[in-house]
């Protein structure tokens, strides 16, 4: 039998941390800090399972399971001393989300539940403080008619906000008794006029409406974004977490708040958060208020006059310090904490794994394996790849001139320009255009994830270094200054208004989240340095990785980055890049349009001496690395003109008629060319081509050798190669020359001809083509088009929706399709290396950069990966994750 409900307070627990993908991660980490005696108000968690569940119900929670709910909440009220609905001690109720995986903000919570206008009496009574009870029931119908009843939430902020000005008060807390009193029964009339119905009395309506509008929030848009950008699969689930109420705001003795153990920022080792007196969990990541530093240091070097939790509340603060420390040494690793102090009192309402910045990440995993808490291959394990990007980025020049027009919190690190835009809409929308822009807000929600993501950079002028804007942004790596209340955000007119001048929309800004300063229009940007903590890291995970990394590097400033990034040697140079650059491109068009062989041969002598250069720099820049270098692969129609202007300017300088040259265009033209004379094709069709290209690579190694004094192996490949034939075809004119260049230099210079398998005729003939191939480099990118029929180029208008409606979980030309794609790799390393031991494999497609990619290289025993120059560190690092993964799984 089933069991959907699980009960923990008073130091015990039915669950535990391992019960995670059951539990969720909130539901989890309650049951573990119960059995480590912490002081947890008792609760009880739904399954993450139940969520299907609902759904599968019609949106309806079943029967079954309420009765089991019910029986969890009358052992909650055994330990609380309180019964739910009832009027003298009423139980009150939080009712929050709680997935496998951290989405902050993004599903919905519900708090003071089980208040109605006769609990909200008994409340009064037994706290001895009728205002803070008639905030707390506002605050619930509030939240309620929110969440579960469908009411925008600005319909009560603005009714808040016209009380406010009708009694002249600027804070909430000012508020009298007879004053919430109002308006809540102004909250209750707009409810019945908006929705044509009460709002609900009866405790157990109240109840199951919220349970089930936490299971609906997990298919609400934001979370679907979410977990797309984070690729959390939709058919986990969400728990949900029904925990007794404590109350930060009872009083300027009671407080909530969020603390990391560490700095997430920077990874120091400091206690690091904020919290609000008097005031419940939402206010502090709602940037309602403006929150006060937990610690004094944090307080005196943020410069504010108010005061710390560690002077206001010494002994809770006390508590607080001593029971991250528990809690970091027991998860072994950084702990982002939610608490509530009720009249002096610390309970502890979440601890689960910070989310941090990636610098942070590296230093927070450097100095716990340095303390001892962590191995060095946990520490390589604990950093995200994907994360490596943060590090990779441009910030301010030290030496640019920075015109500042206004300050706010460091938020998350790093600097970004681009024109202003108000609306998450016009940030996507900017994107899709090309263009960079900085999405300026009063504050974010959860409802702007879009937006953000597309955005270069995020600004806020209210808000924490916990609000949603700043813990959304550096899990995301964008960055964000928050809380710059010197800058005014005029939202209707679309201005900014800073420093006495006016943007508008457009306007370009610069924000560096390093510092919290904002900029007017571009600064100059560097590079980071990659040495430190980052350095410690990729040494340590290039011990562990047994796959090397290579670089796709057409160029010597390609090349130049990649070596200085740890590049192992170039897995695809793509020769046709270097054919489109100054008059390169009209030689190229010479060649194509000859009438003859002979006149392709002479444009090709024309062409030798430029591939020779290229080839030798870069032989030169990875000397002592191997260097694949692919023969001509597209179409010839790619390098001709194509409109009647363009044609016109080709003809003059071609010295041909318009007319003519048109004519020669169209004979070339193909109705599907991706499939149609490239690749190999091509070399068997004009083998000039091939023997220019041959000579090229010889002449350059040549000299590249002599001139550095290393070896140098090229390693030449022939691309969609489908018949071991054509691969036989290609290479005996590639070893003919070679042997005149050979001769002609009296040197001995060893090289390698392979083939790119990216057909699935090729995989499948595999041992066959391996006869002929000294080496196979997967090209993934056509490998996933040819075996899906799907056009990389024209994909992006279903993908999306495929993966909206569950068809796939993930775009296969971003992550390896391992049921089909990697079924044919798998069969190809297999058969090839049947018929030759030894057989170099590598991959040179986009996934060669994709961390999911690289761990099924690793589990498929390929020798190496090969990424875009900017990728290496994240490839380096991604491979010896998964040799560390695959020692654990294989142990």
């Amino acid at each position: 039998m089933k069991k959907w409900v699980y009960t923990f307070g008073g130091g015990k627990a039915e669950g535990r941390a391992l019960d995670h993908d059951l539990l969720g991660g909130k539901g989890a980490n309650l049951a573990e800090m119960c059995s480590l005696g912490l002081p947890v108000p008792p609760g009880l968690t739904i399954v993450t399972r139940a969520c299907a569940l609902y759904s599968e119900n019609g949106r309806a929670i079943p029967d079954s399971l309420k009765a089991e709910v019910l029986a969890g909440i009358s052992v909650v009220e055994g330990m609380a001393g309180r019964r739910f609905g009832d009027a003298e001690r009423p139980l009150l109720l939080s009712v929050r989300s709680g997935a496998r995986a951290s989405m902050p903000g993004m599903m919905d919570t519900v708090l003071n539940l089980g208040l109605n206008d006769e609990t909200v009496e008994a409340l009064a009574r037994d706290s001895g403080d009728a205002r803070f009870a008639w905030d707390s029931y506002r605050r619930f119908i509030q939240m309620y008619g929110d969440v579960v009843m469908g009411l925008d939430h600005e319909v009560f902020a603005e009714l808040l906000e016209d009380e406010k000005g009708r009694i002249g008060k600027e804070q909430e807390t000012e508020f009298t008794v007879d004053e919430w009193r109002r308006l809540v029964d102004r909250y209750k009339e707009v409810i019945g006029e908006e929705t044509g119905e009460g709002f609900p009395q009866d405790p157990a309506v109240q109840l199951w409406g919220a349970i089930g509008a936490v299971f609906a929030s997990w298919m609400n848009p934001r979370a679907v974004t979410y977990r797309q950008l984070h690729d959390i699969p939709a058919d986990w689930g969400t728990a949900v977490n029904v925990q007794t109420m404590v109350f930060g705001n009872l009083g300027n003795d009671s407080a909530t708040g969020v603390a990391f153990t560490r700095n997430p920022s920077t990874g120091e080792k400091a206690l690091y958060g904020e919290f609000l007196v008097n005031a419940q969990g939402e206010d502090v990541v709602a940037g309602i208020r403006t929150p006060q530093n937990i610690t004094e240091i944090a307080r005196i070097a943020s410069g504010s006059d108010r005061p710390s939790l560690e002077k206001v509340m010494p002994d809770a603060f006390a508590d607080l310090c001593a029971i991250c420390d528990r809690l970091e040494a027991h998860y072994r690793d950084m702990q982002d904490i939610e608490f509530t102090i009720e009249q002096g009192k610390l309970w502890m309402l979440q601890t689960r794994s910070g989310k941090r910045t990636a610098r942070a990440a590296m230093k927070v995993a450097v100095d716990m394996a340095d303390e001892r808490l962590i191995s060095r291959e946990e520490a390589v394990a604990r950093i995200d790849p994907a994360a490596l990007d943060q590090l990779l980025h441009p910030t301010i020049d030290p030496s640019a001139r920075r015109d500042i027009i206004g300050a706010g919190l460091p938020a998350s690190p790093g600097a970004a320009t681009g024109e202003i835009v108000f609306t998450s809409e016009e940030a996507v929308q900017a994107k899709k255009e090309g263009r960079s822009v900085i999405l300026v807000r009063v504050e974010t929600s959860p409802e702007d994830i879009h937006g953000m993501h597309a955005a270069e950079g995020i600004l806020t002028t209210r808000g924490g270094m916990t609000s949603h804007a700043a813990v959304v942004a550096r899990g995301m790596g964008i960055p964000c200054v928050s809380g710059a209340g010197g800058i005014r955000v005029d939202l209707r007119n679309e201005k900014l208004i800073a420093a006495g001048t006016t943007f508008a929309r457009g306007d370009v800004i610069t924000i560096d989240g390093s510092s919290g300063q904002v900029l007017k229009g571009r600064v100059s940007m560097v590079q980071p340095e990659l040495s430190g903590d980052f350095g410690r890291i990729m040494e340590w995970a290039d011990a562990s990785r047994r796959m090397t990394v290579r670089t796709n590097a057409d160029t010597p400033a390609d090349a130049r980055a990649a070596r200085s990034f740890g590049a192992e040697g170039i897995g695809l140079c793509r020769t046709e890049h270097m054919f489109f650059e100054g008059e390169r491109i009209n030689v190229m068009r010479e060649m194509i349009l000859a009438a003859d062989e002979a006149g392709r041969r002479a444009s090709l002598a024309k062409l030798l001496p430029m591939q020779r250069a290229d080839f030798t720099e870069l032989f030169s820049i990875m000397h002592g690395l191997p260097v694949t270098i692919r023969l001509l692969d597209p179409p010839l129609h790619e390098f001709l003109p194509k409109t009647d202007e363009e044609i016109a300017d080709v003809a003059v300088a071609l010295g041909m008629q318009p007319l003519e040259l048109r004519q020669r265009v169209d004979a070339l033209h193909e109705f599907n060319p991706m499939l149609g004379h490239r690749g190999c094709r091509l070399a068997i069709s004009y083998p000039e081509i091939v023997e220019m290209q041959a000579r090229a690579i010889f002449e350059a190694a040549v000299l590249a050798a002599r001139d550095t004094g290393a070896p140098v192996v090229p390693e030449i490949m022939v691309p969609l190669v489908g018949l071991k034939a054509e691969l036989d075809y290609v290479k005996a004119r590639i070893d003919a020359v070679a042997a005149d260049i050979l001769n002609e230099a009296g040197v001995g210079i060893e090289y390698l001809v392979g083939t790119m398998i990216e057909l699935p005729r090729a995989a499948l003939r595999a041992h066959v083509i391996a006869e002929s191939a000294d080496f196979f480099s997967f090209g993934t990118n056509d490998l996933t088009q040819t075996t899906f029929g799907i056009s990389r180029d024209d994909a992006a208008q279903f993908l999306n929706t495929y993966r909206m409606k569950g068809i796939i979980d993930r775009d296969p030309f971003v992550s390896i399709d391992y049921d089909g794609v990697g079924e044919l790799i798998q069969i190809a390393a297999e058969r090839g290396r049947r018929t030759k031991n030894g057989l170099k494999l590598g991959i040179c497609g986009e996934h060669g950069g994709d961390p999911a990619s690289i761990r099924f290289c690793e589990e498929t025993g390929l020798d190496y990966v090969s990424c875009s120059p900017f990728r290496v560190p994240i490839a380096r690092l991604a491979a010896a994750q998964a040799a560390i993964n695959g020692k654990i799984s294989g142990a």
